[in-house]
């Protein structure tokens, strides 16, 4: 009776008032208690407001069955081929969809609701699949960010291969906790790919240079990427045998690989274009300068013209492997033997070719070792140049102050503590010793602001001492930074940095800056004089 009043209510009621009857009628059939002849009819009364013309109407009703288990089947089918606004809530969030029934709604329907479906809480690999095949760029972006999805390695490649210039997408893919080697290079190529055409498009370098320098970068994040798989199981090998299947495989890789000390990649290429098992061409590869070794060099079907520069690789390989096995950059020292190696050899088109080619590893190797050793020679420089400053407490015996370098600063362990009874330093004392040490004149305003010395400072001491990241320096106007090292009874949590006993202490010491009175009267005297 009162699910008739109800149909007869709705004939007048205004599109506002007959949503919030949809959505209390809804909440009615799912947790009131009605007997079978009532909810047979809240149903049928449910079922005839999916014809209302109102949005508004169908959106309520989708609110409020979107997570219900025992909504009526055919009401969520319906909601769920409605308008996107009203489908997405359903696709989303309802467990009552099968996957047949989600992959037919992502079929025909828009990007939103194929991204409601692809950031469902749990994803099933076919529904994932699907999506993959034919959802567009948001819905594949929504896709790979969602963790929930049980996204197959197969869909990801084709997500990649449809997509794949799209920088959202492969941002997105990227941040995934796991990707295999094989799709990690798809992305390489597809990022490549993408700013070749930018920069061609731009005019910016010529084609023929931009394309060298995305197929180098390729093949050096192919050996990057080689190197980072060698920690799970036949990763190297896997990621050979797709770079084989794309084309990527080319004798250049090969021989960039084996020029970073990567055997593994090395060994998996020769393994994959031979035929042969992997311990037969590591035997064959250990004695390079024999027969056999040229044998498997022309059943791989390298360039013949390039067999002296792999055997010289790996003779240089053998003299100092241990020293660069595994690495990811090139090794100067073995390009620079393969190149020795390579100049007494006869010149003609391919052999200068390969000769330009090694030089540019040359090159490429050497502006890598100076990205490494510039950071540390700037580091020695730094602490060259820092005076030492030995710190003891109270209770330094005579012997320690006189072996200790000047100058000496004796703490003053007991006069505070902290809420742990642990004594803390008294920082007058240690900002004494800075001015003491550098000399400066704490109140001069020439000091030039620039010069920003560096203190470590040794601290032997017979009790723990709590340290703060920042102490105030009334005298030099300012901060001491970095303050960390302690003894290392003292729990982790009160210091930044538990070490054991005599660690250091980084002191940053910043001079005033200077400070100028401007007269403008003589100023303007000087310029009109001027």
């Amino acid at each position: 009776m009162i699910v008739r009043k109800f149909l007869q209510w709705v004939q007048t009621a205004s599109a506002s008032q007959r949503a919030d009857g949809a959505s209390a009628l809804a909440r009615a059939y799912l947790y009131a208690d009605l007997d079978p002849e009532q909810k047979d009819e809240a149903e049928q009364a449910l079922t005839s407001l999916l014809d209302d013309p109102s949005p508004l109407v169908r959106r309520a009703l989708a609110e409020s069955f979107a997570s219900a288990v025992e909504a009526p089947h055919h009401i969520i089918l319906a909601l769920a081929d409605d308008q996107s606004d009203i489908s997405s809530i359903v696709l989303g969030r309802s467990p009552l969809l099968t996957d047949s029934e989600l992959i037919d709604c992502a079929a025909i329907g828009d990007t939103f609701a194929q991204s409601a479906i692809a950031l469902r809480l749990r994803l099933s690999p076919p529904v994932a699949a699907a999506l993959a095949e034919i959802g567009g760029c948001e819905a594949l972006i929504s896709l790979a960010i969602n963790p929930g999805a049980d996204l197959p390695e197969f869909s990801m490649h084709r997500m990649v291969e449809r997509f794949g210039g799209d920088g959202e997408l492969r941002e997105a893919l990227l941040s995934r906790p796991y990707l295999p080697p094989a799709l990690r290079s798809d992305l390489v190529a597809a990022t490549s790919k993408a700013l070749l055409a930018f920069v061609t498009g731009c005019d910016w370098i010529p084609a023929e240079r931009a394309e060298r320098a995305a197929r180098e970068a390729c093949e050096k994040a192919n050996v990057i990427i080689a190197v980072a798989s060698e920690a799970e199981a036949g990763g190297p090998r896997k990621l050979v045998e797709h770079l084989c299947a794309s084309g990527q495989l080319t004798a250049g890789l090969i021989l960039r690989a084996l020029l970073s000390g990567n055997m593994s990649l090395f060994e998996a290429a020769l393994c994959e274009l031979s035929g042969l098992p992997v311990k037969r061409v590591r035997g064959l590869a250990a004695d390079w300068a024999s027969a056999g070794f040229a044998a498997l060099y022309r059943k791989a079907g390298l360039p013949e013209k390039l067999l002296p520069a792999f055997r010289a690789a790996l003779d240089a390989m053998s003299v100092c492997g241990p020293d660069i096995t595994g690495s990811a950059r090139l090794s100067r020292q073995m390009v620079e033997r393969v190149l020795t190696a390579c100049e007494t050899a006869p010149r003609g088109g391919f052999e200068d070719k390969l000769f330009a080619v090694l030089r540019r590893f040359e090159a490429e190797a050497a502006r890598e070792d100076a990205r490494l050793d510039a950071p540390a020679f700037l580091q020695e420089e730094v602490a060259s140049a820092v005076p030492p400053v030995v710190v003891l407490d109270e209770h330094a015996g005579e012997a320690e102050i006189a072996a200790a370098a000047s100058p000496v600063l004796a703490l003053n362990g007991g006069s505070e503590n902290d809420r742990n009874g642990a004594p803390i330093a008294d920082t007058r004392e240690i900002e004494e010793l800075i001015i003491d040490a550098l000399s400066i004149d704490a109140h001069a305003a020439d000091a030039p602001a620039a010069d920003v010395p560096m203190i470590d400072v040794q601290m032997i001491i017979d009790e723990p001492i709590v340290a703060t990241s920042s102490i105030d320096m009334p005298l030099l106007d300012t901060a001491v930074a970095e303050v960390s090292v302690i003894d290392a009874s003292v729990p982790e949590a009160q210091v930044p940095v538990v070490e054991a006993l005599s660690g250091k202490i980084s002191v940053e010491v910043r001079k005033p800056r200077p400070s100028y009175a401007i007269d403008l009267d003589e100023l303007e005297a000087e310029l009109l004089a001027a």
